[in-house]
């Protein structure tokens, strides 16, 4: 017997690396754990609870953190035959991605839950406790390939498959972590229909499961309810890029830099053209909006930034990524006094700060940051 449920058998003879296969409820971890037992590991399986009240949480088997999702890893895990276990992280989850997401807004910015998720419970809080308990490797469900080089390091890089390439949400990993993860989808280039085929060939009850695409703690997809229902109401005004008044607002928290849509103003642009939100003044409570060109961004500082290896010397020309489905974009970048300095090639639109900017060289990861400001393009 071992002294923690879940934990390997150290007298037990070694098959492969001990693996422990986090397992969603979604059809990605299902087959990635069935993968990582066919490759020769001894794995075993466990869903994180990551809701003090999983009924809270969204439903309509939508793949993440619903007591029905527990419920379809476990008939998984049955299915691969593998041992499986429910950990409870619910609260180090509140603290560290909700109540985060929540400050975040609160601040004017624009967090991604998910990024942080993966870097502060399934990459620290799961993957310590793996370690912990004598497993050698953590394996997920992340469309992201895992290198290793001559010289024993490892380097993130894409998805073999663009389209499903999830590397930008997995950017926070650093090296030590990235020795410990496995992403057993990631370096063969399958359709999901085909991932969903190779399921129902496993006999996998997830392989017509739906896909997750919403943020897992918002049952209802409505971003600024929730917020509201923490952070209560408190009517601001909407301005111009004059100053002029042009709407009122029930809390800056529900605006993001970019925003074109549910901005209700009650004065049309002079030109007629639509109008974006550029700046959230949480200290006024105040939302600037304006014309799309006004968006574009030159340039932008970063903050505690994270490498994926040893951190770059000197400026460097790299390609850099600024949300989860967008595409790269040209940049110089430089580590300048712990802050990461980037200046785009071309100017871009929509970027905020609390985002994730990631930066690569070629397919490979270098690292992230979270951005703090940005430089607004001079009009020609």
């Amino acid at each position: 017997m071992t002294d923690f449920p879940g934990a390997p058998d150290p007298q037990a003879p070694r098959k492969g690396l001990r693996v422990l296969a986090a397992m969603s409820g979604g059809v990605d971890s299902a087959v990635a754990a069935a993968r990582a037992v066919e490759a020769g590991h001894d794995v075993t399986g466990v869903h994180l609870a990551l809701s003090a009240n999983p009924q809270s949480f969204r439903t309509g088997a939508r793949g993440c953190c619903t007591i029905e999702d527990s419920r379809d890893a476990r008939r998984a895990a049955d299915v691969i035959g593998i041992p499986f276990y429910c950990w409870d992280l619910a609260e180090r989850f509140r603290e560290d991605v909700v109540e985060d997401f929540v400050a975040e807004y609160e601040a004017g910015r624009t967090p991604n839950p998910c990024l942080r998720c993966n870097e502060k419970i399934k990459f620290a809080a799961l993957l310590d406790k793996a370690l912990a308990l004598g497993f050698d490797a953590v394996c997920t469900g992340h469309y992201a390939t895992v290198v290793l080089n001559e010289d024993g390091t490892r380097e993130l890089h894409r998805a073999s498959d663009m389209a499903k390439d999830q590397s930008y949400v997995l950017g926070v990993l650093d090296e030590r972590q990235l020795a410990h993860a496995m992403f057993p989808l990631g370096d063969t280039i399958t359709t999901k229909e085909e991932i969903r085929a190779e399921a129902e060939r496993r006999g996998l009850a997830v392989a017509k499961k739906p896909d997750s695409h919403d943020i897992c703690f918002i049952a209802d997809g409505d971003t600024r309810g929730f917020l509201a229902k923490r952070l209560g109401t408190a009517e601001g005004d909407i301005v111009d890029e004059t100053g002029a008044k042009v709407g009122t607002h029930e809390g800056a928290y529900g605006f993001t830099i970019g925003q074109r849509k549910g901005l209700r103003l009650g004065h049309p642009a002079p030109d007629g053209k639509p109008r974006y939100v550029l700046d959230i003044s949480p200290v006024n409570n105040t939302v600037t909006v304006g014309p799309a060109e006004a968006l574009d961004v030159s340039a932008l500082t970063a903050i505690r930034p994270r490498w994926c290896g040893t951190a770059p010397t000197g400026p460097g020309r790299y390609t850099a990524q600024l949300r989860a489905h967008g595409g790269e974009t040209p940049v110089t970048a430089e580590l300048v006094d712990g802050t990461l300095q980037v200046t785009f090639t071309t100017p871009v639109r929509g970027v905020a700060p609390g985002q994730a900017i990631v930066l690569y060289d070629g397919t490979r990861v270098v690292g992230s940051a979270t951005i703090a400001s940005t430089e607004r393009a001079v009009a020609a």
